[in-house]
């Protein structure tokens, strides 16, 4: 199934009057899946039970979210890894750094090389 777009006209960041604009592809999102689409999706695969299948999705879930929050990297194999990261402003010296410049922490996600290369070889489909 093809990924589907649509293109969109976008100006120039940074620029006073929005400078040159272009046409740009962005992808038009075919639906979504939930928690229980992935539980079902995955019981046709497994011997195991929509029950256990749906626990070890919510048991993941909180071990990466504590993980996370512990600043450590969680690698899933071929599904790729979820690291944590910073932004903040800058202080002239290393010594006037404290917490109070950290503005927030974000979610990061490598995908694995199969998530990276099934995106490699994927078809385009332009809607209307």
């Amino acid at each position: 199934m093809p990924i589907k777009y649509n293109v969109i006209e976008k100006t120039q960041p940074g620029i006073a009057g929005g400078g040159t604009k272009k046409w740009y592809a962005t992808v038009a999102n075919d639906g979504e899946l939930t928690v229980d689409d992935i539980t079902k999706q995955i019981e046709k695969f497994s011997a195991l039970s929509e029950a256990d299948i749906r626990g070890v999705i919510i048991a993941l879930e909180n071990v990466i979210q504590d993980s996370l929050a512990n600043g450590k990297i969680i690698r899933l194999d071929k599904l790729g890894s979820f690291y944590p990261s910073l932004s903040s402003s800058g202080a002239a010296t290393e010594e006037e750094f404290d917490v109070s410049f950290i503005r927030g922490a974000r979610v990061n996600y490598r995908p694995g090389k199969r998530i990276s290369n099934a995106l490699k070889t994927a078809v385009f489909k332009k809607i209307h």
